[in-house]
């Protein structure tokens, strides 16, 4: 073999490397079809968004994310834990919510850059799975019945966590009214 000559592989190797590649894709589709972004997808469509995730551990006492920073990507933990923090106005931090396994944070990155509004701390390792805008953007322009059928959903969980905080303040607002009588 010439030094120029790049070596290949048998096609015994090249099948057990995508194999491998499958079996991880099929783990991915089977952890993206329990986020109801992605619920209303079929097989193919899960594996062919599982092709454009990002896997990456993150240590305990690491941030995912920060409060201001642009947002890019949505991640789904496969493995660990995080707190949702904020500063409050008086700068004593707060922990808005803690995500573990199966669940999903930073979903409005898929829709645009806009400054992260809370951070994401690492309380235990993680393993994360990262969805980053622009890949998904290329996807979409590409399939766009798959990319209406994840922004409907995006756009029904998005509504549904508004609701739930106008619930919440509006809670919050009768425990103030009681406690000022």
């Amino acid at each position: 073999m010439s030094k120029d000559s790049k070596p290949t592989l048998a096609p015994l190797w090249g099948n057990v490397f995508n194999m491998l590649n499958m079996s991880k894709q099929e783990g991915e589709s089977e952890i993206l079809k329990k986020i109801p972004i992605f619920q209303d997808l079929n097989k193919r469509e899960l594996k062919i968004i599982a092709r454009i995730l990002y896997e990456r551990t993150y240590e305990a006492g690491e941030y995912m994310f920060e409060t201001g920073q642009p947002g890019a990507a949505m991640f789904i933990i496969k493995d660990g834990q995080i707190q949702i923090t904020r500063n409050s106005k008086s700068g004593e931090e707060l922990v808005l919510a803690t995500i573990g396994n199966g669940e999903f944070v930073g979903e409005l990155a898929l829709l645009d850059s806009s400054p992260r509004s809370a951070s994401a701390f690492v309380t235990k390792q993680t393993i994360a799975l990262a969805i980053f805008r622009s890949d998904l953007e290329k996807l979409f322009d590409n399939n766009p019945e798959l990319g209406n059928k994840v922004m409907r959903r995006l756009a029904t969980v998005i509504g549904l966590r508004l609701k739930a905080t106008n619930d919440l303040l509006i809670n919050l607002e009768d425990e103030y009214a009681t406690a000022s009588e």
